[in-house]
């Protein structure tokens, strides 16, 4: 009887002792993988090597091109609006966004006279279902958090956080799980 306790005792110790060791090297693993963060002067340095990669290059033309200059302009118009997420006016000026664009649904609003890409991200199913109601030329009030720019696209592109039309809300971005 002895025996046979002892021979099922054995292997729980043993199984239980590579569990246990297998925990500490994964806890050992994620203590190492945290990188710290860069300091102003690494990430000037590392910014100065993209520049030179023909990535950057090509960033920096653009940049400098009158197209370039146009988006980050409309861009800067309104940052303080999506720094302070206050509201803007804007008229729906179309239903679609430019061909070959990778940004989920979006579709295309006139703020304060230039046009901007009102993106709301990857199509979940009836996540942007009151969207779809959207019509060209509808007023509509929106809030953002972001506007960013790639030289891909000839608008600025804004983030869709929350869309408000006749004093209703029709969308509101649901806030992130698990963090900030």
């Amino acid at each position: 009887m002895k025996k046979v306790i002892y021979a099922l005792i054995l292997p729980l110790v043993v199984v239980s002792g590579l569990v246990f060791a297998n925990r500490e090297i994964k806890n050992e693993t994620s203590k190492k993988s945290t990188p710290k963060p860069l300091s102003a002067a690494e990430m000037k340095a590392e910014l100065k090597k993209w520049e030179a990669t023909p990535d950057g290059i090509k960033y920096k033309k653009w940049e400098a091109s009158p197209e370039g200059k146009k988006v980050l302009d409309g861009a800067a118009k309104i940052r303080n609006h999506t720094s302070a997420f206050t509201n803007m006016e804007a008229v729906v000026t179309s239903l679609s966004l430019p061909p070959g664009s990778r940004l989920g649904f979006g579709v295309m609003a006139r703020i304060n006279g230039d046009d901007y890409i009102l993106s709301f991200g990857p199509e979940k199913p009836n996540e942007f279902q009151p969207l779809h109601s959207l019509k060209v030329n509808d007023k509509i009030i929106i809030r953002s958090h972001g506007v960013s720019w790639a030289p891909k696209y000839s608008y600025p592109i804004v983030s869709g956080d929350y869309v408000e039309r006749d004093s209703k809300i029709i969308y509101k971005r649901a806030p992130r799980k698990g963090g900030c």
